[in-house]
């Protein structure tokens, strides 16, 4: 957790709050879509997380990125920008958040491949028709929207 949500959190306990957030969708050159599995939910996601104070979106993919996966982005674009209130998730210590997330797609990335441990427990590459179970709820429509996605950034 950023020392910044960390002090919020001090100061508000478990109010909703209205967190900035980044995901990434990562091709491999078969066309699969890397997917984390989520330590906190079980659950299997796109590589995610906060942006924190003094940094821009897109620094924050390439370092959440970085940090859970070990693949560098070399190259990213806006995908789509995901606000509805119904991104919004309790976490198990109780903190809830409603998401405000920009989506990237991955154009050139490098590095291989190495979970975290601390927040992401396996990683791998799936045929978009092969995804596993259980997606993380809040990544469900962005992986429906990568399905017909047709070059136009996503707004929801």
């Amino acid at each position: 957790m950023l020392d910044y949500i960390k002090g919020l959190r001090a100061a508000i306990g478990n109010m909703k709050i209205i967190v900035p957030g980044v995901r990434a969708l990562i091709l491999d050159t078969d066309g699969r879509l890397l997917l984390e599995r989520q330590t906190a939910f079980g659950s299997w996601a796109l590589p995610h997380g906060c942006v924190d104070l003094g940094e821009s979106a897109l620094d924050a993919v390439i370092r959440e990125t970085y940090e859970e996966t070990g693949i560098e982005i070399v190259r990213a674009t806006l995908f789509g920008i995901y606000t509805e209130p119904e991104y919004s998730i309790t976490y198990p210590n109780g903190d809830e958040v409603q998401t405000f997330t920009v989506a990237f797609l991955v154009e050139s990335w490098k590095g291989e491949l190495r979970p975290d441990g601390e927040e992401v427990t396996e990683l791998g590459f799936f045929p978009i028709e092969g995804l596993p179970d259980p997606i993380y709820p809040i990544h469900a429509d962005t992986l429906a929207d990568w399905r017909s996605f047709d070059g136009k950034p996503i707004l929801r």
